[in-house]
């Protein structure tokens, strides 16, 4: 904040005035006024979670921006924060790391589970560094408050400006009725203004959001209380592409959305004018909008221009030389010991050499702006994170394997989903089942695997398929009080070390197979099923939304290990990388019934949008239909 907003920040803008501010400052107070009422409004946690930044978390940043940077950072538009450290009770998660964030450009940050990235964005919301003050800041990370307040309406409400000036029209309005002249140029100001920000295309433009996100019109107007948690984090999501923020930070924003609603977040944000910032698992989601990639690694942040995959390809290059370096370092180390020097000496040696070597390389602000450390630390050899997912191959059946026969089914008091459905799979199927949420994937699954029974036709099940279910909630029936190592040791009477092997191809790391699986993290917990899924040696995979609980490399491993599988396959997923990786074919529920789509994924993702674009583009649709219902 500056020294101005400082001061006045209790004050009304009418009580600022008689300080007798410019104009120009005026209008910026106003601006950042009208900022705060929207922060204030759009986070309920208030003081609390500042606090709690500051009792779990420590934070510090460079001297150099600490000290008298007021002037330089008013005028400023892109983050600029260097050397900064944070540490969680103890741990550190950044040490003398960069952030750079320019104007205008769609950021993806990427790096292991647990290692600092939502910490490190709940840090810039909270404004814990020094942020220019221009640069308004919307964290998407809490689901909208349950009250009778109508989703639109949660919508409209997040623009403080354009609801002020409404409301004051309102008022002028009246007055000019009851023949008041004298406030007839104040009320051609407010029409001005609001034309100016677009308040006509307002409720519009917020239906045409929501109508993308999955909501239907009678949903657009039904109170949040009436939603599940996973439909207020939607609202929370359009209400922030609604407000349109200087910098946009988003979480896993697809964890909530199906298939159709990430497919069209992946296409709105492309054409996002301002920053963003986004944390994501879903690889196409960063290929599609990412113009940059933030790569958190060994407690710093690296940069690269553009998508996620040519990304990966810098990486591995950068990996490779990264390791040549080593061993070219060792290889020195060996030679010199072998020449009589002790280890302590040859080392000291090393490290003086990268030091030279280093400061050749720096440019000469680097060395202005860099404390000097003492000689650098001894290269280590880069870390490679591999996961390797296997199912072991099935045994031959003979057919039919697994299906539905003219099935219909619905809940009790309630309309048909499913009427005269026929639909039938083989050990060599590879479906993916799409369509939006609400239209019955989850149920559709159910039937198929026997957990409902029909309320007319038939399943069709070979006597001897043993089917491997595995859902986002699949680790909530582990055992709490066992270890991932003893659970699998009881349940398939492994030995002590073929079940360690077993949660290690799965990516648990070696620290979290003995310890109690109520300490688990949800992507822990989701490792150990998949690897109780694959002990269980099934036929046919029946997966919904697997990919929640897991990180890229996990999501790849798992596209890879499908794709290997002799069995049978059947996916409900929001990750397009793994529907595409995986060579599924396409089937969509949609008017009680369910289809194999006419074409591939960029034929469906084309179709999605363009009927998509009918709709939402539409305001007379938007408020008279049923979208994507």
């Amino acid at each position: 904040m500056s020294d101005l907003e400082e001061n006045v920040s209790n004050m009304s803008i009418e009580e600022t005035g008689k300080k007798k501010l410019t104009h120009k400052e005026k209008k910026k107070l106003k601006k950042q006024q009208e900022y705060e009422k929207t922060i204030e409004m759009l986070t309920k946690k208030g003081t609390g979670e500042n606090s709690e930044l500051e009792s779990n978390f420590t934070v510090s940043q460079s001297e150099t921006q600490t000290r008298g940077g007021t002037q330089q950072l008013e005028n400023a538009v892109d983050i600029k924060v260097e050397n900064f450290s944070i540490a969680a009770k103890g741990k550190e998660l950044f040490t003398n790391a960069n952030l750079l964030i320019a104007q205008n450009r769609r950021y993806g940050l990427v790096g292991p589970n647990g290692h600092g990235k939502t910490t490190l964005l709940r840090h810039i919301a909270k404004k814990a560094f020094n942020i220019p003050p221009t640069i308004d800041i919307l964290y998407c990370e809490q689901e909208v408050v349950a009250d009778n307040t109508p989703a639109v309406e949660v919508v409209l409400k997040a623009d403080v400006k354009c609801n002020a000036l409404k409301e004051e029209c309102k008022k002028l309005e009246e007055k000019a009725e009851n023949g008041d002249t004298t406030v007839q140029d104040k009320l051609q100001e407010v029409y001005e203004e609001l034309k100016a920000i677009g308040a006509d295309s307002a409720e519009p433009r917020a239906r045409r959001i929501l109508a993308g996100l999955g909501f239907s019109k009678e949903m657009q107007d039904r109170a949040t209380k009436n939603f599940s948690g996973g439909w207020r984090m939607r609202v929370s999501l359009a209400r922030a592409l609604f407000l349109e923020p200087t910098l946009l930070l988003l979480d896993e924003p697809t964890n909530h959305l199906d298939l159709n609603a990430v497919i069209w977040l992946d296409n709105y944000l492309q054409g996002w004018k301002k920053t963003l910032l986004v944390v994501s698992h879903d690889q196409s989601f960063l290929d599609n909008v990412c113009t940059d990639i933030i790569h958190l690694d060994q407690q710093k942040l690296f940069y690269y221009k553009g998508n996620y995959s040519m990304f990966k390809k810098m990486y591995t290059q950068k990996c490779k030389e990264m390791l040549k370096a080593y061993e070219q370092q060792e290889k020195r180390l060996k030679s010199m010991k072998a020449h009589g020097q002790s280890k302590k000496v040859a080392e000291k040696k090393q490290k003086e050499a990268l030091t030279r070597k280093q400061e050749k390389n720096k440019t000469k602000i680097q060395k202005h702006q860099e404390d000097d450390n003492g000689p650098t630390e001894l290269l280590q050899r880069p870390r490679e994170y591999i996961v390797k997912f296997s199912f072991p191959d099935p045994p031959p059946l003979q057919p039919p394997i697994l299906g539905l026969k003219d099935v219909s089914f619905n809940y009790e008091g309630q309309k048909p989903l499913f009427i005269d459905v026929n639909f039938g799979i083989d050990l060599d199927s590879r479906v993916a089942i799409v369509g939006p949420n609400g239209v019955g994937k989850s149920t559709f699954l159910k039937l198929l695997v026997g957990d409902l029974t029909p309320t007319q036709g038939e399943l069709i099940r070979n006597h001897r398929l043993r089917i491997g279910r595995y859902d986002q909630h699949s680790g909530e029936h582990l055992t709490a009080e066992e270890s991932p190592t003893e659970y699998l040791m009881r349940l398939f009477d492994l030995q002590y070390e073929k079940a360690r092997k077993q949660l290690g191809t799965f990516g648990l790391s070696s620290h979290a197979h003995t310890i109690k699986m109520k300490d688990l993290s949800g992507g822990q917990k989701a490792r150990v099923a998949l690897a109780e899924l694959c002990l269980n040696a099934p036929d046919v995979l029946i997966l919904d939304e697997p990919t929640n609980n897991l990180d890229i490399e996990s999501i790849d491993a798992l596209a890879e290990a499908i794709t290997r599988y002799k069995g049978g396959v059947v996916i409900v997923s929001h990750d397009e990388r793994l529907i595409r990786e995986t060579e599924c074919t396409l089937y969509e529920i949609d008017g009680q019934t369910i289809e194999e789509v006419d074409g591939d994924f960029d034929d469906y993702r084309k179709d999605l949008l363009e009927s998509l674009g009918e709709i939402v583009n539409n305001p007379s649709i938007v408020a008279n239909a049923a979208i994507l219902q």
